[in-house]
């Protein structure tokens, strides 16, 4: 437990619970400054500063923003963290795994306890890359919630034929999700086709990439996803944004009716998509699309420069995407989870223990300097980034106040 935790006795005829933690003089969004008693992972109780007794442990929430914890819907696993590779990309199951588990971990500490990972199966490498990945899921069970999005490069013609048993073999194994870039196959509307129709066999939900450039093939994909259950996700979409206004907005009422997620990714591209930009989240929206944010590449050569931040996919969904602060904080967390088919998440009671505080005191402050952060994923704190700021001693005469409190000088 960090330095600013205690650990104290519990009061007399209590007994002391392992799993409990009581986090400390948070400020909720409405303002409110408050204690939430956190029991077998989930809330147990808010109540206002000081008046909830603790039986585990405490942490010191005074200057914190306290908010639910974002996810990431749109990870490349096998992929991340190769850009600075020398030579080709190795996909050993050693490497794999071991830049997987990394990506997951930093993306755990900026906050997203939970992660989708789409990941190649074909080719060369086979099964080997999910293999590596599921290895990943297994140890870091308990820190952080990692799902794998089986993605074949072909699934139509003679040569799709292994892409389709490969596919139903990586859901044997444990890929909880069915995707794919149909865009890339020659036949994308038999690709999609293949793809629901191993979703529909299984049970699982369905992901898939694709730039959004062509309305008739979205207007096809709407009425083949219709009604899918456990539901359909495409992304990122940018080209999306590139057609008419009239167009876009048909495409979008079709995917609205059908109940397909729009998954952009405010970040840029990633390797399963050739089109930069930024899908258009406001006329999504307006159709009554669910638009999620993810991050997209992570390092590797779509993006050696990705940070898999959700805060930073949010922040350029308020800067540049037009959103209002909350919905863009909304589009990384509650409609991300919702995405993904996790339960929903407030600082409420009876809800999953899946919390972020950042030092802040408003939303878009912590949007835009969203420096220090503590996580709590299955009511355990699992990840801390502290950031100190120093100046100059001369910086000391302007008496402006330290990063966090604002009642304390230099």
């Amino acid at each position: 437990m960090s330095s600013d935790s205690q650990q104290p006795q519990p009061p007399e005829g209590a007994t002391a619970d392992a799993t409990a933690l009581l986090l400390c003089g948070a400020r909720l969004t409405d303002g409110r400054t408050v204690d939430v008693r956190i029991g077998g992972g989930r809330i147990e109780a808010v109540g206002t500063a000081g008046s909830l007794p603790a039986h585990g442990a405490r942490v010191d929430l005074a200057g914190y923003l306290l908010l639910p914890a974002p996810a990431e819907p749109h990870g490349h696993a096998d992929t991340a963290l190769s850009a600075d590779c020398p030579g080709p990309v190795s996909y050993a199951t050693e490497d794999v795994q071991r830049r997987a588990t990394e990506a997951a971990l930093l993306q755990l500490g900026h906050g997203a306890t939970a992660v989708r990972a789409h990941v190649r199966i074909g080719d060369v490498q086979g099964l080997g890359p999910l293999e590596a990945v599921l290895q990943a899921r297994r140890s870091l069970r308990g820190l952080a919630d990692l799902t794998a999005v089986a993605v074949p490069r072909l699934l139509t013609g003679v040569a799709g034929a292994d892409g389709l048993a490969m596919l139903r073999d990586a859901v044997k194994m444990g890929a909880g999700v069915v995707g794919g870039c149909p865009d890339l196959d020659p036949d994308p509307a038999g690709y999609a086709e293949a793809v629901l129709e191993v979703a529909a066999e299984h049970g699982c939900p369905v992901d898939l990439h694709t730039d959004g450039d062509d309305p008739a093939r979205l207007a096809r994909l709407a009425a083949m996803a219709g009604g899918l259950r456990p539901g359909v996700a495409i992304g990122p979409c940018g080209a999306l944004g590139r057609l008419p206004e009239d167009v876009a907005g048909r495409a979008a009422d079709q995917l609205a009716a059908a109940g397909v997620t729009v998954v952009c990714l405010p970040q840029g591209g990633c390797g399963g998509t050739g089109v930069r930009g930024v899908a258009p989240v406001r006329l999504l929206r307006a159709a009554g699309v669910r638009v999620a944010a993810g991050s997209g590449a992570l390092r590797d050569v779509a993006n050696p420069v990705g940070r898999g931040d959700p805060l930073e996919a949010a922040y350029l969904l308020a800067s540049q995407g037009g959103l209002r602060v909350t919905e863009a904080y909304g589009a990384v967390s509650g409609a991300a989870r919702a995405a993904m088919g996790l339960p929903a998440v407030r600082v409420e009671a009876g809800f999953p223990a899946e919390l972020l505080a950042v030092r802040g005191e408003r939303l878009s402050g912590v949007l835009s300097l969203a420096y220090s952060r503590i996580v709590v994923h299955r009511g355990r704190v699992v990840a801390r980034t502290s950031a100190v700021r120093e100046y100059c001693d001369s910086a000391a005469a302007l008496e402006l106040p330290r990063q966090g409190r604002p009642d304390a000088r230099p």
